[in-house]
């Protein structure tokens, strides 16, 4: 049995995606998020394009917001050039060249804890588990969720890519939880969900290390699934989705049934949130110089202008 949307993240969309009919249906939610249908891999392929960083900001979150809804409205089919098509599959990939995600926005971290707004903080970490929860229970309809990582998965990013049911890295990939330099850890699901994935030894020294780890490394720790050659990874999950067309039924129960035995609660996110924003404030000058040296790095970072 699939499980539900919780009532928290079940919100009416302000944001109405701007379809384009071409040889692939196409949504546009902003300049930041853009979306299309695939008829071979029965997949619905989300891609972001931050700015001025590639990271989480809120109008990305709020963007990300609109598309679960929109995929969960669909119910599992979408109307492909005048037919109805299966969504068997969500992906979640970047349009930023070497970068999947750089992880929360840490220059409005700075702000926030600067004025000491408990309630900025909360909100942000509510933003995030509202899109990752949304995400990690399949958008409360029979598919598999993937994470396509092509660069740089660092932070809030890699909480998103663990989100997913499956995540498929392309060999160059880095994985890593840099928030322990400066002094916080990673709020919005990393405990919880590598804990069900690979306990809690193996969880807490990946948050606790602050070290960068290979495609390779994280395939042989079983946090990720599939590493591919470079280039490869929409072709590489375009195959999977054929090898696995005959067992689809079999496969999304097995999937329903692991989040039941393994299940994470929306509660239990936001728990994890609210620790996270009482450390935030107890950071010093010091750790906030580091966050924003992090800042620095990723500014020198430009994504392309649109997604258009």
């Amino acid at each position: 049995m699939d499980m539900q949307l919780h009532p928290a993240v079940l919100q009416a969309s302000t944001t109405t995606a701007l379809y384009r009919t071409t040889e692939r249906p196409e949504y546009f939610f902003s300049e930041q998020l853009s979306a299309y249908y695939d008829a071979q891999s029965r997949a619905i392929w989300c891609r972001w394009n931050p700015a001025p960083r590639p990271s989480f900001n809120p109008a990305l979150l709020q963007d990300l917001g609109s598309y679960c809804r929109f995929v969960a409205g669909t119910r599992g089919s979408i109307d492909h050039l005048g037919e109805a098509a299966p969504v068997e599959y969500a992906v979640l990939s970047s349009g930023v060249p070497g970068v999947f995600n750089l992880g929360g926005d840490l220059d409005l971290f700075i702000g926030l804890i600067e004025m000491r707004d408990q309630q900025g903080l909360q909100e942000y970490g509510r933003a995030c588990v509202d899109v990752l929860y949304r995400n990690y229970i399949g958008h409360g309809l029979p598919i598999t969720t993937i994470s396509l990582v092509q660069g740089e998965c660092l932070g809030g990013g890699f909480e998103a890519a663990l989100s997913s049911d499956l995540i498929v890295a392309e060999r160059q990939a880095r994985f890593g939880f840099p928030e322990i330099l400066f002094n916080l850890f990673p709020g919005m699901g990393a405990y919880s969900f590598l804990d069900r994935k690979v306990g809690r030894r193996l969880t807490e020294e990946l948050l606790s290390s602050g070290k960068i780890y290979s495609a390779d490394d994280m395939l042989a720790l079983g946090v990720i699934d599939l590493v591919v050659d470079p280039g490869s990874g929409e072709a590489e999950i375009a195959a999977l989705a054929r090898r696995q067309s005959r067992s689809r039924n079999g496969l999304s129960a097995i999937a329903a049934a692991r989040r039941r035995v393994n299940g994470i609660a929306y509660e239990e996110l936001m728990d994890v949130v609210r620790l996270w924003v009482e450390a935030a404030l107890r950071l010093t000058g010091r750790d906030l110089k580091l966050m924003q040296r992090l800042v620095t790095r990723q500014n020198d970072i430009r994504p392309p202008a649109s997604v258009h």
